[in-house]
This record gives structure tokens, C-alpha cells and sequence, in this order.
């Protein structure tokens, strides 16, 4: 039987319970072009290249490459054996990229109601992962964030698009290499494996129309089975926000079987982020 990963109620890969009509966009806004095969003669790592570089382009190229900053609004949930929990969870994600020397750091809040006397929503518990670390923060104070999901967090962003993009491409030894096509969710893709020399590997699928992202998949040995577990990330519902195709719906895998995923309802942007929105010796105020 697979196993699934031990996660926190309060991790941020979320579910899909209703869909809100918001960031609506026409299909005409998705770049698009024609699916490009193999040129006669082409190696398939040639050809991998040549993906990875159209799937850059379609993202949004130098605008997507050069990204200082995101803030998300969302609803996020979890799965269990293929059930979605019922609670749901709405949250407010600020995320600074790593850009011109400056490290990638992400603070996630999570949204409550107030009460009764006081209508709207409020932010009493704040993640805040940056340096190898994961830190709960209220207005009381701080705490570690349990290993296993730091581990979780820190195994999904070193295996993330950007990091692949930024920092695997070019390393020494790396082997880009077209796998040919497959069907992802009734879609045409194109499956493209980035391997580095010490045999990581992640393999992203490639909307062969718009060469936009639609999975993106990689292995690792879990410590205590001495196996090797799958995690793979969806994604789905594009729309173009600020010149950037960004998917809304994204779901995550593990072993094959859905254990989370993440509607959003607003995303900006490259909006100035302050340093002290990623220190965790900053605690909440209380109000």
C-alpha cells in the first residue's frame, strides 16, 4: 500500500472545494504555437533544450525569469487516501523569490473569522520559511515547525520549476532529455527529464500547444523504507495576470494519489515585500 507523507494541518498544498469566480480570463490570453517536433537529426537532449527554452518563453521569458515577488490569496485543504478533508483553510502567501543575491523566503497567514461582533477575517497564525527553517509565529511567539514538514517544504522547493530553471540548468554534468510525448489530463504533452550528476532528476510535461507547464514530477528515497517515493504537482486553469500565464488550480500527488491542492483567487506580482516579513523574531500583534 503507498504511503502517504506526514503533513500539518496547517501545510500549505491545498484542495479544490468551490471554485470562485474571480481572475476570469479569455483562452485567447494563453500564448500559444503550433506543437513543434524533432527536427531531422536532433538529438533528444538537443530537443530537451529546445523545450525547456520554449516552456521559459511561454511562461512569460525575461518578465518570468526576473520575478522579485508573489503574493497569493487562496483557499488550501488536504486529502487523505483520495477523501478531501472538509475543513478548508483560506490563507494570504507573501513570497520573495531569489533574486540578485537575495535569498527566497516565504511567509504564509492564515485566515480566521473574527467573530460574531466582529465581522471580516483576521491573521493570528503566520508560517515563515526562510534559511533551511520553518517557524510558526503568533502573538505569543515562536515555534520550530516539525521536521518532517520542514523537510517536505525544503524537498518541494529544491525540486520546484524555478529551481530547475535557475540553478540546475546550469550546473556541471546536467543532462536536459526529451522523453517524447504522453497524455496529462487528455492533454498533448511534452515530457522533458532534467537530470544532474548526481542523479536527481525532475520531470516536467509541457502543454504541447502552449508548451506551458502541466506536471511536474521527482523521486526521492525515503530514509526510513529505504524506497523511493513519487511526488508530482499539477497545474491547471490559466489565466494572464501582469503578462505572466499563471495556473490557479494546483494539485500535488504523492504516490500517485492526490493528497492536496491549492485554488487561488488573487495573485500580484513583484509588489515591494519589507525584510521584517520574513523574520521570525518578529511576533504578531495581538488585536
Amino acid at each position: 500500500m503507498k504511503r502517504l507523507a506526514v503533513t500539518s494541518t496547517l501545510l500549505i498544498a491545498a484542495t479544490l472545494i468551490a471554485a470562485p469566480q474571480r481572475l476570469r480570463a479569455q483562452a485567447s490570453d494563453i500564448p500559444s504555437a503550433a506543437p513543434a517536433s524533432a527536427a531531422p537529426g536532433q538529438s533528444d537532449t538537443d530537443r530537451g533544450r529546445q523545450l525547456i527554452d520554449q516552456m521559459i518563453a511561454a511562461l512569460g521569458g525575461e518578465m518570468w525569469l526576473n520575478r522579485a515577488t508573489i503574493q497569493l490569496d487562496g483557499r488550501t485543504s488536504s486529502f487523505f487516501h483520495g477523501e478531501p478533508n472538509p475543513s478548508i483553510t483560506e490563507y494570504h502567501e507573501q513570497r520573495r523569490l531569489a533574486l540578485n543575491g537575495q535569498p527566497e523566503a516565504d511567509r504564509i497567514g492564515f485566515l480566521t473569522e473574527r467573530g460574531m461582533i466582529e465581522p471580516g477575517k483576521k491573521i493570528d497564525v503566520v508560517q515563515i520559511w526562510t534559511a533551511g527553517n520553518g517557524t510558526e509565529i503568533t502573538f505569543k511567539g515562536q515555534i520550530a515547525l516539525p521536521k518532517e514538514q520542514v523537510e517536505d517544504y525544503y524537498r518541494r522547493r529544491a525540486h520546484s520549476i524555478e529551481e530547475v530553471v535557475h540553478n540546475w540548468l546550469k550546473a556541471p554534468g546536467v543532462m536536459v532529455v526529451s522523453e517524447g510525448t504522453v497524455m496529462v489530463v487528455r492533454r498533448l504533452a511534452d515530457r522533458v527529464t532534467v537530470l544532474t550528476a548526481d542523479n536527481d532528476a525532475v520531470t516536467l510535461e509541457l502543454d504541447a500547444t502552449t508548451h506551458l507547464p502541466l506536471r511536474r514530477t521527482f523521486r526521492w528515497r525515503n530514509p526510513q523504507f529505504k524506497d523511493y517515493d513519487e511526488e508530482s504537482e499539477t497545474y491547471d486553469d490559466y489565466h494572464t495576470i501582469q503578462g505572466l500565464p499563471t495556473p490557479l488550480t494546483i494539485t500535488r500527488y504523492h504516490n500517485g494519489e492526490m493528497s492536496n491542492q491549492r485554488f487561488l483567487t488573487r495573485v500580484v506580482y513583484n509588489l515591494p515585500l519589507a525584510p521584517s516579513l520574513f523574520d521570525p523574531a518578529v511576533l504578531l500583534k495581538k488585536k
